[in-house]
């Protein structure tokens, strides 16, 4: 097994990717277990998997299209889902039965912008559309936003579940706006 074949559905990019989805699973699992910061711990992780496996892709010319399809489920899982998981999990010791349920609509609404967010994004990398700016906020930077309204709440910063939901609205929006930010 060949760690820098193009065509080796486990080589070294896709292989850092791999662990991307491992990590936003087992933040997942911390996150049910209530134990928030060790799951940003592994988010953080994930994130940076997310950020060298693309290097590691172009240093070596390792890019494919299932290296494309497998960043973007890893994207959908540790950017798109696992970030509201944890903010969801940590504002639902202070919401009712109703509070949940609208609330809860709100995330999974979120999920759906983030996850419409990635196909757009392929759809026009496919195209060969992409170019010195992204349209729209970016999910790993939609994850970081969810995040800092995390801390915002768990200090009592922002201590209403209905401002931090305005705000995860507002950022769910964002990613399919005409927002352009630019590629580092």
């Amino acid at each position: 097994m060949n760690l820098f074949d193009k065509d080796n559905r486990f080589n070294i990019a896709n292989l850092v990717t791999y662990l991307n989805v491992a990590f936003g699973v087992v933040a997942i699992y911390f996150i049910v277990k209530e134990n928030f910061f060790v799951a940003i711990i592994f988010a953080w992780m994930a994130g940076a998997c997310d950020i060298i496996d693309g290097k590691l892709a172009r240093k070596y010319k390792l890019s494919t299209e299932f290296g494309v399809q497998l960043d973007s489920f890893a994207d959908f899982l540790s950017f798109v889902v696992m970030p509201p998981f944890l903010l969801f999990y940590a504002l639902k010791k202070e919401m009712n039965g109703i509070e949940e349920l609208i609330i809860g609509l709100i995330f999974i609404w979120y999920i759906i912008a983030g996850l419409r967010r990635l196909i757009e994004f392929n759809l026009k990398a496919d195209a060969g559309e992409v170019e010195k700016y992204f349209q729209g906020v970016p999910t790993p930077l939609g994850a970081i936003f969810l995040w800092i309204l995390y801390l915002l709440f768990s200090y009592s910063i922002v201590p209403s579940i209905w401002i931090i939901s305005f705000f995860v609205i507002v950022i769910a929006w964002s990613m399919n706006s005409n927002i352009k930010i630019k590629h580092l």
